[in-house]
C-alpha cells in the first residue's frame, strides 16, 4: 500500500471528499437505531413525540445517507482512475525504455497483461474495497460507541467479536494471497499458450498438433479451475465464520439483558432502550461481515497492483551515456569501427562474436555472409545497441557508441529486415514512424521510390488506409517494400540490410532490388544477404564463420582466392534451376 500510495496520493481533494463523505455515511448509520429509543419510549409509551418529526427526520436522514456515499464513492473513483492512468503510464514508458533483455525474459502476452489488464483489475478491486473497508470501519466505530453509551456491561461482550474477526481476516488474506499469485501465473502461462497458437496456427495443423495443444491449454485450464475453487472456499468461508461468532454473542447479549429487566423490574432497561441496543448490534453484524468479506478484493487487487509495481522496480531502462560526454555530431558521416568486439550471450556458451575487428568507410556498402549462427545479426545489432558487447569497443565516426545518446545514435541508423513488423495504423503513419508530424508529399515520394505507390493508390483511403494486424493484407514483397520507405523516410546516414530479399519470388525480389538500391545511394550500408544479386555488388564481403571474420575483399577477389566464399558460391542450390534468374542464386551454407 505504501508503495502504491505515490501514484494515488496526488488528488488530494478527492481523498478529502472521500473520507469526509464514508465518515458521514458511517455516522448515519448509527442514527436508524437512535431513532428507534426515543420513537418506543416518547412515542408510543408517552405520546409526547410530534409526528411530523418522525418522517422528517427519517427523509432527511437517508437523504444525507445517500448523498454522502454518493460523494465518497465518486471521489475514490477519480482517485482510483487518476491513479491507474499514473501507474499505467509510467509502465508504459518502462515497456518502452526497458533493458531488451526484458523481452527474452516475458512473453509479449504477459506484459500485456500486466501492464493492461492486472491494472485495471487490481485498481478497481481495491478502490471497491477500500470504499467498503473505510465505511465499514467508521460505522462499526459508531455503532460501538453508541452501544457503549446505551449499555457498556452489554457492549463488552459485543467487543469479543472484534478479535475473533480479526483472527479471521488476518488468515484468510494469507490463504488469498498464495492462491491468487498462483493464480496469476497459472493465467499467464495459459495466455502465452493461446499466444503461441495463434502465432504458429499454419505450422500447428499443418502437424496435426491439435490435439497435444488442446491437452495443454486443458490442462492450464483446469489448474486455474483449481486453484480459483480453492481462492472462492478461502473467501467464502470468512462469512459464516464471522456470522457465528455474532450469533454467540447475539444468543449470550440477550439473555443477560433479560436477567436485567426482570431482576431490576425492567427500570434498569427500558423496551426502547434493550430495542434499540438490538437493533443497533444487528446492524452491527453486517459492516462486520462485510469487513471479513473485504479480504478477497484487497488481496486480489494488491497482488495484480504488486506485478506491475515489481516490473517498475525490477526492469531497469537501457544504460545512458556517461555523464559529461560530449555530444556527437547530429547526423553522423557513417565511419563504423569494430575494436576486438566479443559478444557472449551466457557466461558458459561459445561467443557470437569473438574478437571481431571491422573498419567500415563512410558510404562503403559491406556485404556479410557466411553460415547461420556465424554471428553476421548480433554484428549487425551491435550498431544501434540492440546488444551490447561484452568486451572491445563499436564506433560511429570515431566516437564509442556508449557516449552517444540512445535517441542521437539510434537517429543515425535504418533497418530492412527479413521480419518486417508494422503497426495497426495507416500507411502513412508507418512509412513516418516516429515523426512528430507526417509530410505526406514526402511519404508519397519514399512510397515512390519503394515501387510501392501504384498498389498504394488502389487502396479504400491510399496512404490513410489503415493496415491491421501487421499488414497481413499486404504480401510479403509489398511490405518490405513499405520497410524500404520507412527507412527511406527516416533518411538516415546507416542502412542496415538484414536478409531484406529473402523468401521472395523473383518478381518481388526484383522490385524490392530496384528499391534497396535507391535507398543505398549515398548511405554506409552493411548488408545480410543470401542472394548474390546484393553481395556481388557490394564494395567489399565480408565472411564470417563461427564468431570470427575468416576472409573479406570484393566478390572477384574471394572468388579468385579458393576460400570459404569461393567454396559457398560454387556450390549448387536448389534456387540455381531452369527459369530462375541467376542473380537471385543463394549461398546454399548460409540458410
Amino acid at each position: 500500500m505504501l508503495r502504491l500510495w505515490t501514484y494515488f496520493s496526488e488528488y488530494r481533494l478527492g481523498w478529502v471528499i472521500a473520507i469526509a463523505g464514508t465518515l458521514v455515511s458511517a455516522l448515519t448509520e448509527a442514527s436508524v437505531p437512535a431513532l428507534l429509543k426515543p420513537l418506543l419510549d416518547e412515542g408510543f409509551t408517552q405520546g409526547s413525540l410530534p409526528i411530523w418529526l418522525v418522517p422528517a427526520a427519517i427523509v432527511g436522514l437517508f437523504a444525507l445517507r445517500g448523498f454522502a456515499h454518493f460523494a465518497s464513492q465518486y471521489a475514490l473513483a477519480r482517485i482510483a482512475n487518476e491513479g491507474m492512468v499514473k501507474l499505467r503510464r509510467q509502465l508504459f514508458d518502462r515497456l518502452l525504455a526497458a533493458e531488451l533483455s526484458l523481452f527474452s525474459r516475458q512473453s509479449a502476452s504477459q506484459l500485456a497483461n500486466t501492464i493492461v489488464y492486472e491494472v485495471q483489475t487490481g485498481t478497481t478491486l481495491l478502490v471497491t474495497a477500500l470504499l467498503n473497508l473505510g465505511r465499514d470501519s467508521f460505522s462499526v466505530v459508531a455503532l460501538m460507541a453508541y452501544l457503549l453509551y446505551l449499555n457498556w456491561s452489554l457492549t463488552l461482550i459485543v467487543l469479543v467479536l472484534v478479535p475473533i474477526v480479526g483472527l479471521i481476516m488476518k488468515t484468510m488474506s494469507r490463504r488469498l494471497y498464495r492462491y491468487t499469485r498462483l493464480s496469476q501465473a497459472t493465467t499467464d502461462e495459459l495466455a502465452y499458450v493461446v499466444e503461441e497458437n495463434v502465432l504458429t496456427h499454419r505450422m500447428v495443423r499443418l502437424h496435426g498438433a491439435q490435439p497435444q495443444q488442446a491437452a495443454r491449454f486443458d490442462l492450464l485450464s483446469g489448474k486455474l479451475r483449481g486453484l480459483s475453487i480453492k481462492t472462492a472456499s478461502a473467501s467464502a468461508a470468512a462469512m459464516p465464520l464471522a456470522q457465528m461468532a455474532a450469533a454467540v454473542a447475539l444468543s449470550v447479549v440477550i439473555g443477560i439483558a433479560l436477567y436485567q429487566g426482570q431482576s431490576s423490574g425492567g427500570r434498569s432497561i427500558t423496551v426502547g432502550g434493550f430495542v434499540s441496543f438490538i437493533g443497533a448490534m444487528l446492524m452491527l453484524i453486517q459492516p462486520l461481515r462485510r469487513l471479513t468479506d473485504v479480504v478477497g478484493p484487497i488481496t486480489r487487487g494488491l497482488a495484480a497492483l504488486e506485478r506491475g509495481l515489481d516490473l517498475m522496480a525490477e526492469v531497469l531502462p537501457e544504460a545512458s551515456p556517461a555523464n559529461g560526454a560530449a555530444a556527437p555530431a547530429p547526423r553522423a558521416r557513417g565511419e563504423l569501427a569494430l575494436r576486438d568486439v566479443t559478444v557472449a550471450y551466457a557466461a558458459d556458451a561459445e561467443p557470437a562474436l569473438a574478437g571481431i575487428g571491422l573498419h567500415v568507410r563512410a558510404g562503403e556498402t559491406v556485404a556479410l555472409v557466411g553460415p547461420s549462427g556465424s554471428g553476421k545479426t548480433t554484428l549487425v545489432n551491435l550498431l544501434p545497441r540492440f546488444v551490447l558487447p561484452t568486451r572491445g569497443q563499436v564506433l560511429l565516426d570515431g566516437t564509442d557508441l556508449t557516449q552517444w545518446p540512445l535517441a542521437a545514435l539510434r537517429a543515425q541508423f535504418a533497418l530492412v529486415s527479413q521480419d518486417v513488423t508494422m503497426l495497426n495504423d495507416s500507411v502513412a503513419a508507418n512509412v513516418a514512424l516516429g515523426a512528430s508530424e507526417i509530410d505526406r508529399e514526402r511519404v508519397q515520394r519514399c512510397l515512390q521510390d519503394a515501387n510501392l505507390a501504384a498498389h498504394i493508390a488502389t487502396l479504400p483511403q491510399g496512404i490513410d488506409t489503415v493496415l491491421g494486424h501487421n499488414a497481413t493484407q499486404l504480401s510479403g514483397g509489398q511490405r518490405q517494400r513499405l520497410a524500404i520507405a520507412r527507412a527511406l523516410y527516416k533518411d538516415a546516414p546507416v542502412l542496415l540490410l538484414d536478409e531484406a530479399t529473402s523468401a521472395l519470388d523473383t518478381e518481388s525480389e526484383r522490385l524490392v532490388q530496384q528499391a534497396i538500391a535507391r535507398a543505398m545511394a549515398g548511405r554506409t550500408t552493411l548488408v545480410i544477404a543470401h542472394r548474390l544479386s546484393t553481395i556481388e555488388h557490394a564494395d567489399r564481403i565480408v565472411v564470417m564463420e563461427r564468431g570470427r571474420i575468416v576472409e573479406q575483399g570484393t566478390h572477384a577477389e574471394l572468388k579468385a582466392a579458393g576460400g570459404m566464399y569461393a567454396r559457398l558460391h560454387s556450390l549448387p542450390t536448389p534456387a540455381a534451376t531452369p527459369g530462375v534468374q541467376a542473380g537471385s542464386r543463394k549461398l546454399p551454407d548460409s540458410e
